[in-house]
């Protein structure tokens, strides 16, 4: 019998990311025609070894576009045809950028051009990968988990990919509700994605991983924070793109309930053997970190955090989806088995 997801296209945005290429390659075994957008056509091999890596020989049900977020270029011909989009690209904060709004625009920016598109050739649906960042800062101190209906208070503090995050996000919503004309939408906000790492190319949240693992790592952050697997955020992408209750939907990403990055060192250091052997299973002081921001740019960025509970809730996914992601410990073990397989420890 036929699939029949086969007469549906689907684009892809920001292919050759973490999250995205994963949404492909669920896409792709579901029997899905899968189009493309990365900045420069030289990805192409990347995006395809990849999927092999993932365990997919993507051939002729893959195509490529080049479009950039910051131009409007290709934009037309990438959604042409296409029943669904999911909207994955976005910068990232492993890039150094000099300016916030560096960030801030082509995020914002890139949104609409792919609304517009999509809207203008008739596709039913969008669903957006904003984050966690869109709606757990900016707030004091809480014990309740955030949920779907939290949304960041910016402020001058904020940082600049959570500011992104929100203000395109909120963009997104302000343009179906005035400009859609029907056009559908769901937004799902990962917190810290974890997982199988199929290449160079992977979220910032797996640095976490990698920074843990390496040798020269003194101890953990007081940092908490919520995971999820990064298969887990593409089968959620899935969901949202076809069920009827999603629509018009923010789900949450989270495997359940927050952790501090020192149980992450425990778990890393009970399961990972001798790739781990070396780990400090050991929390740093807050006026050490706050030094170290001096000179650190990397480390100044996380001092708003120290402290700070992050708890989350999958609730409304599980209930609305029937989502059922993995654990937790089972996001960070296979990511860090991920790292160690493909020799990326110490790149």
């Amino acid at each position: 019998m036929a699939n029949s997801n086969q007469d549906k296209t689907v684009l892809v945005t920001g292919g050759s990311g973490f999250i995205a290429v994963h949404c492909i390659l669920q896409l792709l075994e579901a029997g899905y025609t899968v189009r493309t957008t990365v900045r420069s056509l030289d990805r192409e091999k990347e995006v395809r070894d990849m999927l092999r890596v993932g365990g997919v020989e993507a051939g002729g049900q893959l195509g490529f576009i080049a479009a950039d977020l910051a131009s409007d270029a290709n934009w037309k011909a990438a959604v042409s045809g296409c029943t669904y989009v999911i909207h994955v690209a976005s910068p990232t904060p492993l890039k150094g950028y000099q300016h916030e709004d560096e960030m801030i625009i082509p995020a914002r920016e890139g949104v609409l051009r792919v609304l517009r598109a999509a809207r203008d050739a008739g596709v039913r649906r969008v669903v957006l990968t904003s984050a966690f960042g869109a709606i757990g800062f900016g707030h004091p101190q809480q014990a309740a988990p955030f949920k779907e209906t939290d949304w960041t208070e910016l402020n001058d503090k904020t940082p600049a990919y959570q500011k992104s995050k929100t203000l395109s996000e909120r963009a997104a919503w302000d343009f179906i509700a005035g400009e859609g004309q029907g056009l559908e939408l769901a937004a799902i906000n990962p917190v810290a994605v974890l997982g199988p790492v199929l290449g160079p190319d992977f979220s910032h949240s797996i640095q976490i991983i990698k920074r843990l693992m390496q040798e020269k790592a003194p101890g953990s952050p007081k940092i908490n924070s919520s995971f999820v697997d990064v298969r887990d955020v593409a089968d959620l992408h899935l969901r949202a793109m076809t069920a009827p209750a999603a629509n018009g939907q923010r789900f949450l990403a989270t495997a359940g309930e927050s952790i501090w990055l020192v149980q992450v060192a425990e778990v890393l250091k009970r399961r990972m053997g001798t790739a781990a052997a070396h780990i400090k299973v050991r929390e740093l002081p807050n006026w050490l970190l706050r030094i170290a921001a001096w000179r650190d740019p990397a480390v100044k960025v996380l001092i708003p955090m120290l402290g700070k509970l992050m708890n989350t809730t999958n609730e409304k996914a599980v209930r609305l989806l029937d989502w059922k992601p993995r654990s937790t410990e089972e996001a960070i073990v296979a990511t860090a088995e991920s790292l160690v397989r493909l020799n990326l420890l110490h790149k």
